[in-house]
């Protein structure tokens, strides 16, 4: 099958496009304004499946990130098999259709046994495996995971069913001997890390920190991501500078998660935020930091609405952040697929034909309009949505 496209503004600069045989054949320089961007399939770098479309059935939620917990923890007497399947199915689902190529899914792992969800998640992702990858995240307590008779046994666990191996880390009480333990638990089982750290506006709260130097200590540069770091908002500049720098000689990434954050941070009844919890983006990547962006929670108690849509996880984190769209597509895309161990998508000649254009003549214009078509392109084949879609 052959496709030809025309006008696509690829980089900044008008091309036209052939794919042939499921392979980018030709890239030629063309006259003219383009009409769409194109753009490697989207990579999303963390998601919650396992508690994915659990909203309709939360009530009284609490303001905040632990009101958010105590509400989830609630659900889960109706987290049986069949439940757990039919929600996470719905989200692949929806990250299929809107393009995604790949998605890590954290799955809550708070007690000593294996969760029920670590399984489910697993026959899905055998089940989608021609379609998307799915990454699977043990995420536990730190205060668990850093237990020296139990973080063992789940190390081994994940090891044994092909996992990445994660942590919530929030001012534990022992935190560096803690995380220690996991840091040599992923270095006897070379394990990928992923943790949730920081999140809260506590200036005290520098368990990021402990990540950088831990993955100093154990070689494990492009092995450790983190999540949200939201007290690097509200920390003192001077100190967010030093582990910065600290972050990027470390090669630890990190991901900012715009809906959740921006829910749930400063939150109060009857009051409007006036600390968002964003993570500086822009400072992060000029210091060198590795940044993603992921949608995070999707209509749960952590954030009630969202989509698995790495699109509109760009446009929010833009308007957030300040951020310019074009300088910003490999956060949820290129560099998302590396940090996550992925190979790297890339649109080039003799590259497969696996991507996706949106109608516009540049970012700007392509991320004005939510309804603005495109068309995402797998393997050579062609499926249009949006706005005049057939």
């Amino acid at each position: 099958m052959s496709i030809d496209l025309h006008s696509v503004n690829l980089n900044g600069e008008t091309v036209d496009l052939t794919v042939r045989d499921g392979r980018i054949a030709a890239i030629t320089p063309s006259d003219g304004t383009a009409k769409s961007v194109i753009m490697p399939l989207p990579v999303e770098p963390h998601v919650h499946l396992d508690k994915t479309f659990t909203i309709n059935r939360c009530a009284n939620i609490k303001p905040g990130l632990f009101g958010a917990i105590e509400a989830t923890n609630a659900d889960k007497k109706h987290w049986t098999e069949a439940d757990l399947r039919t929600r996470a199915q719905q989200g692949l689902s929806e990250a299929h259709s809107n393009g995604l190529s790949a998605l890590r899914t954290h799955v809550d792992w708070s007690q000593t046994g294996v969760p029920l969800a670590w399984s489910v998640v697993a026959e899905l992702d055998r089940e989608w495996t021609d379609k998307l990858t799915v990454q699977r995240v043990a995420l536990a307590p730190l205060d668990l995971l850093g237990d020296p008779d139990i973080g063992p046994k789940i190390a081994e666990h994940v090891a044994a069913t092909g996992g990445v191996l994660g942590a919530f880390i929030y001012q534990n009480e022992d935190l560096d001997t803690k995380l220690e333990r996991v840091f040599r638990l992923a270095e006897q089982h070379d394990f990928l890390l992923d943790f949730h750290v920081d999140e809260g506006l506590d200036q005290d709260a520098c368990g990021f920190d402990a990540v950088v130097a831990l993955t100093v200590k154990y070689g494990m540069a492009g092995r450790v991501l983190c999540g949200h770091a939201c007290s690097l908002s509200v920390r003192p500049q001077d100190d967010v500078a030093r582990v910065m720098d600290a972050a990027a000689d470390a090669g630890v990434a990190l991901t900012v998660l715009p809906t959740t954050n921006l829910h749930l941070q400063d939150m109060a009844e009857g009051r409007s935020p006036r600390l968002r919890g964003l993570a500086p983006m822009q400072d992060l990547r000029a210091a060198g930091v590795t940044v993603l962006l992921g949608a995070d929670n999707v209509a749960d108690p952590f954030y009630p609405r969202g989509c698995y849509d790495a699109i509109e996880t760009l446009r929010l984190a833009c308007l957030a952040g300040h951020l310019n769209p074009a300088d910003w597509i490999g956060a949820i895309s290129t560099n998302a697929a590396r940090v996550m161990g992925l190979d790297a998508p890339d649109i080039a000649i003799g590259a497969p034909a696996d991507f996706m254009l949106i109608q516009g003549r540049d970012w700007d214009d392509a991320l004005r309009s939510p309804t603005a078509q495109r068309r995402i392109i797998r393997s050579g084949q062609n499926t249009t949505i949006g706005k005049d879609a057939a």
